[in-house]
């Protein structure tokens, strides 16, 4: 009985030692992620958030300071200036490309309609431009000139002209354009997959009951796009209180001296790199991780109402 025993403890132990073997390797496979991940990721993070406490020019000893960054950066009229064209510029080019993706997305969906593939890489060759390429475009077509072709349809319109790089609202509008133009067709291809998901037996049956496209699309497709609708809200809200590219490509070497433009994203890259004030720039990274958080949750609890039917009482 004694040898059998053992035999069993030695074929226990191989066993436990190879299922250890077995996670030490699945560990390892997945080690250069988060290897990879807490050097380029986690570490610049928590490292920004220390910072955020600390008086510092990149080259000079840090002093600590608390909470003295923040009361700068808060204090400052150019940071709420920054905080309100964000928030302008963001609505004004986020939410018409969330409304248009979905009707794009569903008329490019629609069986009748020919050059379907063709249409469909058209939307959403933007997205894949080079912003080169999207600065030499929008530069010509947003010129101040009164020949430019924006200002031209506006004089067919019988609209004076519009100083698009130096004027308030010009500026706004300019920038608006460039980001529902680069960002519409890529929301319109995560709508496309997501109606393409939606079983066809559902139009045929609201079809059969004398339902039309337009009540389709509103009480079937937008319904059951929900999960997609949410996704692209809050990776759209991200994006627009990130804005940095479209504005200082478009105001080039200007971008950084104009109050009109002046993004959270910019005014923290001023202040790192332009100023060498990297504990408010840290600071105003903070504050900006706390408005995402808070503009995210709340944009993704209103689009989570979507289809969703109140009931009544028995």
């Amino acid at each position: 009985m004694s040898a059998v025993s053992n035999k069993e403890k030695v074929r226990k132990k191989r066993y436990m030692s190879e299922a250890k073997k077995d996670m030490a390797s699945g560990y390892l496979y997945i080690a250069p992620f988060f290897i990879i991940f807490a050097i380029i990721g986690l570490y610049p993070a928590l490292f920004s958030i220390y910072l955020g406490f600390q008086k510092w020019n990149g080259l000079s000893p840090m002093t600590f300071v608390g909470l003295a960054n923040f009361k700068i950066v808060l204090t400052d009229p150019l940071f709420w200036k920054s905080v309100y064209n964000t928030i302008v510029m963001g609505i004004m080019g986020t939410a018409p490309q969330l409304v248009f993706g979905i009707i794009f997305a569903y008329l490019l969906n629609l069986a009748f309609l020919k050059f379907r593939n063709f249409f469909r890489v058209t939307i959403f060759m933007p997205y894949i431009t080079s912003m080169v390429a999207v600065a030499l475009i929008f530069s010509v077509l947003f010129s101040d000139h009164e020949t430019s072709l924006a200002n031209y349809v506006l004089s067919l319109a019988g609209l004076d002209p519009v100083s698009w790089s130096s004027s308030e609202w010009g500026t706004k509008i300019a920038i608006s354009i460039m980001v529902f133009w680069r960002w519409v067709g890529y929301n319109t291809i995560i709508y496309l997959a997501g109606i393409q998901s939606i079983p066809s037996y559902l139009y045929e049956a609201a079809t059969i009951d004398g339902a039309n496209k337009f009540q389709q699309l509103i009480y079937i497709t937008i319904p059951m796009l929900k999960p997609f609708i949410i996704l692209t809200v809050f990776t759209s809200t991200v994006g627009a209180l990130q804005l940095f590219s479209e504005p200082t490509i478009f105001l080039g070497t200007s971008a950084f001296t104009r109050d009109e433009a002046m993004t959270i994203v910019m005014y923290l890259y001023r202040d790192a790199f332009k100023l060498q004030s990297f504990g408010t720039a840290s600071a105003t990274a903070i504050i900006l991780l706390v408005l995402i958080t808070v503009f995210a949750t709340i944009n993704t609890l209103l689009t989570s109402g979507i289809g969703r039917k109140k009931r009544g009482r028995n």
